[in-house]
């Protein structure tokens, strides 16, 4: 697992210096008197046109940007660590003669229940990692694991079949807590990256012919990422927030338990004999008998079938077949649901490893920098 976003602030015990091009005053309409002084939020510039929204305001800075992506022209492989993520944030503050961001030692209550800390708090993380489903597999499996439910969340396939999100009420729109997501990175690349860098550097230039490798050797593993971006209130509720005060561990099971949704996707077909056979294999029901009954709803639901949720014979089958990864609340989509994509029917198989080409650019963390203050 790496990082690919970190919006984080922090507050510091004495004024910090302003920076930025423009400065906004405001003043008393009625006696001219200077009410205000504040400095908008500005874009540091990276090389390969890479930025970093800062914004100084008052005794608080607040980063908000790609760490992994920073001076970079990918971030296919990103940073394993929120110790590097801060320390290349930090080295971009100290361009702007900003202090570092810092490990948390302490927190206060305040009266208002409020917790202020010493130290950096994160407001935004996205976990992500690559896994490779195989060349040309790629809309395939997205189609079949849009089938799924995560947690409370439907499975959402873009109309281009490059990506599948998951939200409260199954459309494009995330949640408040968390956005999970897989999508086709040879794709992304295609869509985003390439017209970029074409534009910037040229046709002929040897960053496009870099990033092309790069799509093309994407392009032949199947590579799919796999991205769940933790929110705020999130962060807060799983006391994730500060840094330095938390076992980091913990945003690598969460991004784990995403990753699991994946494992339920292996039948072949919604036919009876099939689902009744991944009911009595994974020990879901112990006769046949029950297999078939269970089986039996899926069959239906296949054929248009509504059901009362609210009778204990229909939460019993739904829950079962749940357990093999097939959900009779969700409406049957035939595009989706009629054949399941993962191991069966086309072979194919997620993989967590590959090796990495040898041209690729890895990121570089600069390591003078301290992460906790003096």
């Amino acid at each position: 697992m790496f990082y690919d976003w970190t919006k984080a602030f922090q507050d510091y015990d004495y004024d910090l210096p302003r920076v930025g091009e423009v400065i906004t005053r405001r003043f008393d309409a009625g006696t001219d008197e200077l009410l205000s002084t504040s400095v908008p939020a500005f874009f540091a510039e990276g090389s390969y046109s890479t930025s970093f929204r800062i914004h100084v305001c008052g005794r608080r800075i607040t980063v908000d940007g790609n760490p992994s992506r920073l001076n970079r022209l990918d971030n296919v492989f990103g940073l394993k660590s929120l110790d590097d993520c801060m320390r290349v944030i930090n080295s971009l503050l100290a361009e702007y003669g900003l202090p570092p961001m810092t490990k948390c030692k302490t927190i206060k209550r305040l009266d208002d229940g409020t917790a202020v800390a010493d130290g950096a708090v994160f407001q935004r993380l996205d976990l992500t990692s690559n896994f490779y489903v195989g060349q040309g597999n790629e809309r395939a499996y997205l189609r079949g694991i849009s089938s799924q439910r995560y947690r409370n969340s439907i499975g959402y396939l873009y109309p281009d079949g490059n990506t599948t999100v998951w939200t409260p009420k199954g459309g494009e729109k995330a949640g408040r807590l968390v956005y999970p997501g897989n999508y086709a990175k040879a794709a992304e690349l295609d869509a985003h990256l390439l017209p970029r860098v074409k534009r910037t550097f040229g046709e002929d230039s040897e960053e496009l012919g870099y990033v092309t490798a790069l799509r093309d050797w994407c392009r032949s593993v199947g590579m799919v990422r796999s991205e769940i971006k933790c929110r705020s209130e999130f962060l807060k509720r799983e006391r994730l927030q500060f840094w330095g005060l938390f076992d980091e561990s913990k945003l690598v099971e969460i991004h784990r338990g995403f990753l699991m949704l994946g494992e339920k996707c292996e039948i072949n077909n919604f036919d009876l004999l099939t689902v009744a056979d991944e009911l009595l294999a994974k020990n879901i029901v112990d006769t046949r008998k029950a297999a078939m009954t269970t089986a039996g709803y899926a069959h239906l639901w296949q054929s248009g079938q509504s059901f009362n949720f609210e009778t204990s014979a229909v939460k019993t089958h739904r829950a079962r077949l749940r357990q093999i990864g097939i959900d009779i609340k969700l409406p049957y989509d035939g595009t989706r649901h009629g054949v399941v994509f993962i191991r069966n029917v086309r072979e194919i198989e997620r993989k967590f490893e590959s090796s990495v080409p040898a041209f690729y650019r890895h990121a570089v963390v600069p390591r003078h920098l301290q992460l906790v203050a003096a």
